[in-house]
């Protein structure tokens, strides 16, 4: 019995010992059938299939070496591409810096296309590397996934350089059909000028096509430019007056009484002329020839001193074959120029102060404030800039067009003697013009010049550019 005892005790402790020894393994075996203790069996499978995939890696390195090595070898062929590329292109664009400073627009322009070049050889690199398969390294699920927009973006990326290009040629046809318009308005011009050359002294639409041929055509001043000039002086000078009219109107202006203050203005530099009439010679409807009178004579101010007498220069006195050339050359430039832009570049020009000082004469405080409700332009002009505004453009038509007549009358040489009818003058037809048309087409005996409108020249060639005036009868 005592020896039975001691077996059962020897067995106990065994098995005590062994799940001290192996506390989970049996446990977690019935429990989990992944269990992370693997029998002899299972390692001894594990490393089979180890050596069979190094067997097979092995065996497709072998067959894939040679595939490797040449790709290996059109990478390094395609980065020296990029490379030789990415250098000619820092070249164009260092050529392209250069033609900046001094201005050379043909070598600009052969710049600029050497570097569209260049990004384009660019675009086929990176392409020849996408499809090479360079790119890779993502997983098919994930290509299939986002293949559709990046091959747009490609497409795109591959696409900007030639949309630019096509940008740019489409600007160049603008200005080439500019260019063409132009010519083509010469020809006309030129056309009209030899047809009509009988009809010279006839008014009417004739005449002004032969004078704006003249003005398209001249390499000289002469006095039908000056004339053509003067025809584009009084229409913007009309424009302007029409819109200064309507703001009045839309402020519910008196415009009896602003006449009456204009002719009170116009009579009191006449010292022939009674000032003590309080009633206006100027009917409602004539009103526009009352306020472009006023505008007129003061933009005209000045006419005859070589800068408006904003300066006491001499140069036409002291150099006249030389400023009669600069004259001209200034006239040539700013003919075709907006002076909206121009003035947006050098604020400060002659021209420049011109319009200042010609606004601030004709605009007055008061008057902004009633037109506009605010001084907000008169602020701008006095501070030395240009307002961007209906008002102030249309301001500008008339200051420009003056501007260049008198470049004109600067350049002529004689230059054209300047002449205004005075307030109660007998009316010359050969001298006047009157804006009021009377019926029949003959001005009626007994009409003298109740004030004058716009002034008249006298040319070197023994022409005359009439001066304007409105007519009332002898009282």
């Amino acid at each position: 019995m005592t020896r039975k005892v001691s077996n059962f005790s020897d067995l106990i402790q065994r098995v005590t010992a062994s799940c001290l020894l192996h506390p989970l393994a049996t446990a977690a075996a019935k429990e989990d059938d992944n269990s992370p203790y693997e029998s002899e069996e299972e390692v001894e499978n594990d490393e089979d299939y180890e050596e069979e995939d190094n067997e097979e890696y092995e065996e497709e390195e072998r067959m894939l070496g040679p595939l490797k090595a040449f790709k290996v070898k059109q990478m390094e062929v395609l980065m020296e591409e990029v490379f030789d590329t990415v250098s000619s292109m820092k070249r164009a664009y260092v050529r392209l810096q250069e033609a900046h400073s001094p201005w050379d627009p043909e070598r600009m322009r052969a710049a600029d296309v050497a570097v569209v070049a260049e990004l384009r050889k660019l675009a086929v690199l990176r392409e020849r590397f996408r499809r090479s398969g360079g790119g890779g390294g993502r997983k098919k699920g994930r290509r299939r996934g986002g293949g559709g927009r990046n091959g747009v973006a490609s497409v795109r990326e591959v696409v900007a350089p030639y949309e630019a290009v096509v940008e740019e040629l489409k600007k160049e046809v603008k200005v080439k059909d500019l260019e063409v318009k132009n010519l083509r308005e010469k020809l006309d011009s030129a056309v009209a000028l030899t047809t009509n050359g009988s009809a010279e002294k006839k008014p009417g639409r004739s005449l002004s096509k032969r004078k704006l041929g003249i003005q398209a055509m001249a390499a000289v001043p002469t006095p039908e430019l000056f004339e053509a000039t003067m025809m584009q002086v009084r229409e913007s000078s009309k424009s302007f007056t029409s819109l200064l009219l309507s703001l009045m109107h839309n402020a519910h202006w008196d415009i009896t009484a602003a006449v009456r203050s204009i002719e009170a203005a116009t009579a009191s530099t006449d010292k022939f002329h009674n000032t003590s009439s309080t009633t206006s010679i100027v009917s409602a409807y004539h009103a526009k020839y009352a306020l472009e009178s006023y505008i007129s004579r003061k933009i005209f101010q000045g006419f005859d001193h070589e800068t408006f007498y904003m300066d006491g220069s001499l140069s036409s006195l002291l150099n006249p074959d030389q400023f009669r050339r600069d004259c001209f050359t200034q006239y040539r430039d700013m003919k075709s120029m907006d002076p909206t832009e121009l003035l947006g570049i050098l604020p400060t020009c002659h021209f420049g102060k011109f319009c200042s000082k010609k606004y601030l004469a004709i605009v007055h405080p008061k008057m902004e404030e009633s037109l506009f409700g605010n001084l907000e332009q008169h602020s701008h002009v006095q501070a030395g800039n240009h307002p961007r505004s209906e008002f102030y453009n249309e301001f500008l038509g008339v200051a420009k067009t003056v501007w260049l007549l008198h470049l004109l009358a600067f350049s002529l040489n004689p230059a054209p003697s300047q002449f205004e009818a005075s307030r109660g003058a007998e009316f010359h037809p050969q001298y006047m013009d009157s804006v009021v048309k009377f019926s029949g087409g003959r001005v009626p005996a007994g009409q003298v010049v109740g004030f004058p409108v716009s002034p008249g020249f006298k040319l070197g060639n023994g022409s005359v550019i009439k001066a304007r005036v409105y007519l009332i009868a002898r009282t």
